[in-house]
């Protein structure tokens, strides 16, 4: 994942041959006309799946690029001790998927849903995706924490986004978007210490499936994976790892989870939606799309609950003692196995 992508841990180095094998020295030659003059690694990828590189560059079209560099390790740390055959599988699968989509699918996202310029796309026994610098196209900024400004920018990005990608089918990508998708996640299940919740997931997990109105989820819109502007208005989102299709609930509810403590998520949940669904229906309008928006609005407010505690039921099995599992996830769980 690209969670974190302000934390340096590596220096800047002229030694390009260290961190960039031959192979890439090439792909950005042939991309971008320019030769590495430096590399910087800004992470390491989640159970040490590669590095993120920033390459600066001597000639070409820019001064500076991202370089996602995917090796598969030998042995897998996963910083929770989740490490099996089915953990390794689905994080191949999902970095084919993020090829995939930069390939086929971003191009679409305007400046209402910016996500960086894919250079190139170099696919085989590693994945090397090259992206534009978006420190340098003015997305430089980086939240811990979101103010009121940060985080409506954040929800427009994901109603344009949604609207973008309303009915599209996720051909190449997850048939289910997001990392916690039930499907993916048996062992988490099996893990599991609450009845109920375990007892619910499949009926959860087919309801949102069901819905008449389905799109592209990001499938890991947390505060971390979006870049802002100096002043936090504008935003532009990274790590497509996990996008595939869904009900758009399950970006919101994920989101709100990540940057909002729980008295701040229901003191704020009723606002947030209003202006989350405010954009949804101004993009839409915008596209002139033949959709009946009321519909689609009043089926994606009656998921919300559902999304928040499909995610909530993966978090519960994988990680028990996380800091989201509070009070207000436990009321929209309870609220929603009593109704099913």
């Amino acid at each position: 994942m690209w969670a974190g992508a302000c934390a340096i841990v590596g220096a800047m180095t002229d030694r390009t041959d260290s961190l960039l094998p031959l192979e890439l020295s090439e792909l950005l030659l042939d991309c971008t006309g320019g030769r590495p003059r430096s590399v910087e690694v800004v992470q390491t990828l989640w159970s040490g799946y590669g590095q993120l590189l920033r390459c600066k560059l001597s000639g070409g079209s820019c001064d500076s690029v991202i370089v996602k560099h995917v090796r598969w390790p030998s042995t897998a740390d996963h910083p929770r001790g989740w490490n099996s055959s089915r953990s390794h599988q689905r994080k191949v699968r999902s970095y084919q998927v993020e090829a995939e989509w930069y390939r086929r699918y971003a191009e679409r996202c305007g400046d209402g849903c910016r996500v960086p310029r894919c250079l190139a796309v170099g696919l085989g026994e590693e994945v090397a995706i090259v992206l534009q610098d978006l420190d340098d196209a003015g997305f430089d900024g980086r939240r811990r924490r979101a103010g009121h400004i940060e985080v409506n920018a954040c929800l427009a990005w994901l109603a344009e986004f949604h609207a973008t990608f309303l009915g599209t089918a996720p051909d190449a990508l997850w048939d289910v978007g997001t990392y916690w998708h039930l499907a993916t996640r048996p062992d988490e299940l099996d893990v599991l210490e609450d009845g109920p919740l375990r007892a619910g997931a499949a009926e959860i997990d087919r309801r949102l499936s069901a819905g008449r109105f389905q799109t592209l989820v990001h499938g890991d819109a947390k505060l971390a994976n979006f870049c802002f502007s100096a002043d936090g208005s504008e935003v532009a989102a990274v790590d497509f790892q996990y996008v595939g299709g869904g009900c758009g609930m399950k970006d919101v509810a994920y989101f709100i989870s990540s940057c909002l403590d729980e008295d701040e998520a229901e003191r704020q949940e009723a606002s947030l939606l209003d202006f989350y669904f405010s954009q949804l229906e101004q993009a839409l309008t915008q596209r002139d799309a033949n959709v009946d928006v009321a519909a689609l609005v009043a089926e994606w407010r009656g998921l919300y609950a559902l999304a928040w505690t499909d995610f909530y039921r993966f978090l519960k099995g994988w990680s028990p003692g996380h800091w989201k599992i509070h009070r207000y996830s436990e009321r929209l769980a309870n609220e929603v196995l009593a109704a099913l």
